[in-house]
């Protein structure tokens, strides 16, 4: 691993760790950020990749594959998150379905200097649903994921992971 890709999230990263934690189904809204995760994700037997053309549409899709007992993930930027929350309240929320989020953290720096509401909001929205978060933002904080995992299947309620090296560790 090159100096560069070690202060990243690699995708490489975040596929192992769902396989660690015995995901069978990605949903999914496709985005431009994703794409070297989709590509690996795409490839791998294992997995099903379920697209959906609004986040909204990731909850109900989630308790169905939940419900019919296989282990979801819900991949999503946080602009997304925020516009589907009566679909978490009323599906992951209301049906107790263990869900991880993995929530690309649009706007977000570890400075603090946030010029995008995305960032500003999404912690709040999370605190407002009662959905506890942990920030991934490299390869060394990718344990973070299966903590969310198993907090997910302890609580029988969704736990966000939320990415704060989009724009980098997914893009080469």
């Amino acid at each position: 691993m090159t100096q560069s890709q070690e202060g990243s999230l690699s995708p490489e990263t975040v596929l192992q760790e769902m396989k660690k934690n015995g995901v069978t189904h990605v949903v999914w809204l496709p985005d431009s950020e994703t794409n070297w995760l989709y590509l690996l994700m795409k490839a791998d037997p294992s997995l099903t990749l379920v697209a959906v053309a609004r986040e909204g549409l990731a909850f109900s899709a989630a308790a169905g594959i939940s419900a019919g007992g296989k282990t979801p993930a819900i991949l999503v930027q946080n602009t997304g998150l925020m516009e589907s929350g009566d679909s978490l309240r009323g599906w992951a929320l209301g049906l107790n379905i263990p869900v991880v989020l993995i929530v690309g953290y649009r706007g977000w720096t570890r400075h603090g200097v946030t010029q995008d509401t995305a960032a500003t909001y999404t912690e709040r929205f999370l605190n407002a649903f009662g959905i506890n978060y942990y920030l991934v933002e490299n390869n060394a904080d990718a344990s973070r994921i299966s903590v969310a995992f198993e907090e997910a299947k302890k609580t029988k309620k969704p736990v966000a992971v939320l990415v704060g090296d989009e724009y980098h560790g997914f893009n080469r």
